[in-house]
């Protein structure tokens, strides 16, 4: 009952996730309904890759994309605020990770990429596209920054508040110029990989 008020209530108001919610986004039970390394391998992330994560939260993906892509490639996370950053720096410290050097944190928004054109092999949006109030121009930033055989992945989980219906994802994302490369997973965790189209 709760979360079908919280999705009424987010067709109309339009914000980023609260940090406390980080304590679910990052927790195991999480990682059970959506597991990274499934997400990573759906997405096509590789050995040597430069991969964005927009609106990477407090890192519940961050360190396994990290390790997904080694020592040669790295992991950009951005997001729009500051907290969530401040966590993803504090769990990157921790004992656990401290393998991991190629993870660079920018506080900024989808609509205004620091990165030049065709520069990045992977754009991923883990449950947080719809988050996002001008989706079209967050789509049309991160196809200016793929590169020309880069790869744009949207992810969904069926408890996330603004959880949308793949047919309404493939829709979204086809009218900034892209087209599915591959649809995977089930109706409650879902990722679907897309190319950039000829314009």
């Amino acid at each position: 009952m709760i979360l079908i008020g919280v999705r009424i209530l987010r067709k109309f108001v339009h914000f980023p996730a609260p940090p406390f919610v980080s304590y679910f986004l990052d927790s195991n039970l999480r990682r059970k309904m959506q597991p990274p390394l499934f997400v990573i391998k759906r997405s096509g992330i590789k050995e040597g890759m430069k991969v964005l994560e927009i609106g990477c939260g407090s890192g519940a993906f961050t360190p396994y994309i990290a390790r997904a892509v080694g020592k040669k490639g790295i992991v950009y996370s951005l997001d729009i605020q500051q907290k969530m950053l401040d966590r993803l720096y504090n769990k990157l410290q921790k004992e656990e990770n401290k393998d991991i050097d190629n993870v660079k944190l920018i506080l900024g928004n989808a609509y205004e990429l620091p990165f030049e054109d065709q520069s990045i092999d992977v754009v991923t949006f883990i449950t947080v596209l719809q988050e996002i109030p001008d989706k079209d121009r967050a789509l049309i930033e991160a196809r200016r920054v793929l590169k020309k055989d880069g790869k744009l992945t949207v992810t969904e989980l069926l408890v996330d508040p603004d959880y949308p219906l793949r047919k309404t994802t493939i829709k979204q994302v086809a009218k900034a110029g892209f087209e599915v490369a591959s649809n995977e997973g089930n109706l409650i965790n879902y990722t679907i990989c897309f190319n950039k189209t000829e314009k």
